[in-house]
């Protein structure tokens, strides 16, 4: 480890992970260099008003003309913003024949938190005890383990919800409440005495942050000790040849193309999932020949996406004009907010369509009418759970690169049996929980396809309108639709099935942490974000540790909160 090196941890990433990290160790005193690998943000990008409601067909036509033409599948597409991702043509990626995979993403300073739903749920042991079929992928902590790292980040983010004593998802320190509709305290009621084993919840949602910056950065740079560095694309970790620990960062200018390498006296990979199997398969040297973390061959293996559904139905009405009274609309973001089915207070049943969890996560009556309707619409998206299959992963191509000079990576993610059946219950599921509150479902469309009911989906609009609607709206729902991908990287037990231990620290090169996702032994049901954030808290405690003892090691007593 070199001591005279100009920093004291670089952090790759500046998106939920990178963000916290820059934060949290900036706090504890150590030199920081954030590397981004796309463009700066400026107060512009903060300035935009609320989306209009609706499938947004000529905006995405417009962005799939313009290089959008996978980001502009992402459900919440709109024009406000299409500037926060990436180019297609420009940011290749390849997928086996008969195996789509949708990959959202965005390169600017603070990542994909521009376009998140900004839903932040603890993770309860539901998700951390589970044994992921017969594969047994294990996490290595449990919800006590990441307690106090949860409440820190919700503090950091003002996170508003209630205390609503869910097993399944445990209370968190809110700062505010989280307020339904009147139709969603209906469903809710409805919901919860009908017997189906499951609760609803409202929405644990960040407010939006008041300028460009995720408010974590924003603090984070206001510190002498930290430096951000923008179009910064980092094509390899460079490591010792002698202990295997990371002593620089390789990268490349995205404006000039000029490699410049810079030291350090350790790293915190928080790129994204995909961005950072590629980065650590990238980083090949003698003593990692296959990349950074992959002497046991598992390095990209068990990557995951939660299956997604959509599920698209009418709930009864007043008559009136709908009005944004009856919940508060933010200038920017509209009626954001919702009720939350969260997965049912069981940890597996007898087969596999139980085994799998699912939540749902949803609105009603939170779309205006210009004129008086009899009803409210609303929408339901599933997320469940994908076992760490170890044929799906990432690879690299290496006849392939990007325009910066790094393989482009390839993603075989796709279903296997327990995901299709799980799909079909999950869906059967809502829909019998729809009808018991008495609503109307109008279809639902999921990695299997669309199928629709009565006068079907969005029967407002035009008939070419709904005709395009149909055609395209399966290819949104492709696995990854969730952008809840995991896995690739995991964190385990013993080093001969993980490539991280407990701290998110490689057990090949003690001086790497990798915080994101990609750390997740299983999918679980809930957003992944929050969970993201207390992990990185943990591991940059470790860290901080760490560099203060002088020595990096892989085993000893847990980080102190």
């Amino acid at each position: 480890m070199d001591v005279d090196a100009p920093y004291d941890v670089i952090v790759i990433g500046s998106g939920a992970a990178g963000s916290t990290a820059a934060l949290e160790l900036g706090e504890r005193g150590l030199r920081v260099l954030v590397l981004e690998a796309g463009r700066d943000v400026t107060p512009q990008d903060a300035e935009r008003g609320p989306s209009k409601h609706g499938p947004h067909l000529v905006e995405r036509a417009m962005a799939s003309l313009t290089g959008q033409p996978l980001q502009a599948r992402v459900a919440f597409f709109s024009a406000r913003l299409k500037r926060f991702l990436v180019n297609d043509l420009r940011h290749r990626y390849l997928t086996p024949a008969g195996k789509p995979y949708l990959w959202i993403r965005g390169r600017q300073v603070g990542g994909r938190m521009h376009v998140f739903g900004r839903v932040l749920h603890r993770w309860s042991d539901h998700e951390f005890r589970r044994s992921a079929g017969s594969l047994k992928a294990e996490w290595p902590i449990g919800y006590d383990d990441l307690k106090p790292y949860y409440a820190k980040a919700e503090r950091n983010l003002e996170v508003h919800g209630n205390l609503d004593g869910a097993p399944t998802a445990p209370d968190g320190e809110m700062s505010g409440p989280a307020l339904l509709t009147e139709a969603e305290v209906r469903f809710k009621a409805t919901l919860e005495a009908g017997g189906f084993d499951r609760q609803a919840i409202g929405w644990r949602m960040a407010p939006p942050d008041t300028g460009a910056l995720p408010i974590a950065l924003a603090k984070a740079l206001a510190m002498d000790n930290v430096t951000l560095r923008t179009n910064a694309v980092v094509s390899e970790i460079l490591t010792d040849p002698f202990n295997g620990q990371a002593h620089g960062v390789r990268f490349i200018d995205k404006v000039t193309r000029v490699a410049q390498t810079v030291a350090t006296r350790s790293v915190v990979v928080c790129a994204s999932p995909i961005e950072s199997i590629r980065l650590l398969l990238n980083s090949k040297s003698a003593r990692h020949p296959a990349g950074i973390g992959n002497a046991n061959g598992l390095l990209g293996r068990f990557f995951m996406d939660q299956p997604a559904a959509i599920i698209l139905a009418r709930f009864p009405g007043n008559g009136t004009v709908w009005s944004p009274t009856e919940v508060p609309a933010h200038p920017r973001y509209g009626t954001s907010g919702g009720v939350y089915v969260l997965r049912a207070d069981r940890d597996d049943g007898a087969g596999a369509t139980d085994a799998l969890g699912c939540s749902y996560q949803g609105s009603i009556g939170r779309s205006p009418h210009v004129k008086p309707s009899p009803s409210r619409d609303a929408a339901f998206m599933c997320f469940g759970e994908m076992l760490p299959h170890s044929d799906n992963a990432v690879t690299l191509d290496p006849r392939r690169r990007d325009p910066w000079g790094v393989p482009l990576p390839v993603i075989s993610c796709s279903l296997h049996d327990e995901e299709r059946q799980a799909i079909t219950h999950h869906i059967a599921n809502m829909v019998e929980m729809i009808e018991a509150g008495g609503g109307t479902v109008d279809g639902w469309v999921s990695p299997l396809g669309l199928e629709e009911r009565g006068a079907g989906i969005y029967r407002e609009l035009n008939p070419l309108s709904r005709w395009i609607i149909r055609k395209m709206i399966p290819q949104s729902f492709v696995v990854g639709a969730a952008i809840h991908e995991t896995g690739g990287v995991r964190m385990g037990n013993a080093r001969e099935s993980s490539i991280l231990n407990s701290f998110n620290q490689c057990w090949d090169a003690p001086n790497v942490f990798v915080t994101d996702a990609s750390s997740f032994p299983t999918s679980g049901v809930m957003g992944t974000t929050l969970t993201v954030m207390a992990l990185t808290l943990r591991a940059c405690q470790r860290l901080a540790s760490q560099l203060a003892e002088g020595t990096f090691h892989t085993n000893g007593a847990k980080a102190q909160n």
